[in-house]
């Protein structure tokens, strides 16, 4: 190798771990009703209508659209507590089998195809424009501002942990102008922990667990909507240690944000997740700008455990978007 780029790998990794190396906290948000809103016609937009488009297309063989369910959208075909709150792959085998009849589902032909319909779900969105990915969606008040404010703390690794498939996460943090400011910390390669390259988005990689890491394929137990979100936290967590942090180093803190059940209960399961390296401590901060009251997370939350489990309910009407409020919960400076 020649030694101007040795020296440019060098400088590249000294770079990494420098920064890597003052990280003591990764806060993780979930997406939609946290950071951004989901108003009446978001399942007309691109993400919405992509999971008919790829159960019709890889398991229906309707990749025309012409079959009878292809304008059908979500909220029409499932009910609420099985998409909401829910991962995409949880919903696309779901909705498989509302589709195709339970005596034509194979759940297994489902799991083994799920890959694909991800991929054919970002295929989707991908050949979408920007109006097309933000109907029915948008960034909660204040949220780019507090965005943009936390961006600022080198010390704190930032990251989605969301259902949606990861090509589809960063399409939309792209359109959205979420992307744009900053905060989500960036990998400069596919994590090797499960790394997948979704074409055309290559250069907008960043830290996260997404739907399309991890899917149960257990579509009758409604624990596993939040389960599978706990796993995703997990492999977020193993990608900030593996990927960012120098050896022999250890984050202190895990925080989730979040506005549902699920994003409490993901978060709670994951501190006691045999995978946590011992001595973090595991929080997270519920936020009422979704579908669900303060009074309902704080419920879900139980006792603190100090060192252990650590949640946080903001007060009724406060979110991402209050900045002062939000940077106090996380405990930052």
């Amino acid at each position: 190798m020649p030694m101007f780029s040795s020296l440019l790998v060098v400088s590249s990794v000294l770079c990494i771990i420098s920064k890597a190396s003052s990280f003591s906290t990764l806060i993780t948000f979930d997406v939609d009703g946290t950071l951004v809103s989901s108003s009446p016609g978001w399942e007309e937009g691109a993400h919405g209508r992509s999971f008919t488009h790829a159960v019709n297309a890889v398991l229906i063989k309707k990749k025309d659209g012409n079959s009878s369910s292809a304008h059908e959208t979500i909220p029409q075909l499932l009910e609420k507590h099985e998409f909401h709150g829910s991962t995409d792959g949880l919903i696309l085998m779901r909705l498989a089998r509302k589709l195709m009849g339970a005596s034509l589902f194979n759940k297994d032909d489902a799991s083994a195809k799920l890959d694909l319909m991800m991929d054919t779900m970002y295929g989707f969105v991908s050949e979408c424009n920007d109006d097309e990915i933000r109907k029915g969606i948008a960034p909660l008040p204040g949220t780019i501002q507090t965005l943009e404010t936390l961006a600022s703390y080198e010390d704190v690794a930032f990251g989605l942990v969301t259902g949606n498939v990861e090509g589809i996460a960063r399409r939309k943090m792209d359109a959205l102008g979420i992307y744009d400011t900053g905060v989500l910390t960036s990998l400069s390669q596919p994590p090797r922990l499960g790394g997948r390259v979704w074409e055309g988005m290559e250069h907008k990689r960043f830290l996260g667990g997404f739907g399309s890491d991890f899917c149960s394929g257990n579509i009758d137990d409604p624990e596993r909507n939040y389960l599978d979100r706990g796993e995703q936290l997990a492999i977020c967590v193993q990608r900030c240690i593996e990927e960012l942090c120098p050896p022999n180093s250890q984050i202190e803190r895990v925080i989730h944000v979040g506005d549902a059940p699920a994003d409490i209960l993901a978060a709670k399961s994951y501190a006691f997740h045999p995978s946590k390296p011992k001595n973090v401590s595991v929080g997270v901060i519920g936020v009422a700008t979704g579908s669900y009251t303060v009074k309902e997370l704080r419920e879900l939350c139980g006792e603190i455990i100090p060192g252990v489990w650590e949640p946080v309910v903001l007060d009724d009407g406060f979110g991402v978007g209050n900045t002062e409020a939000f940077i106090k919960a996380c405990g930052l400076n």
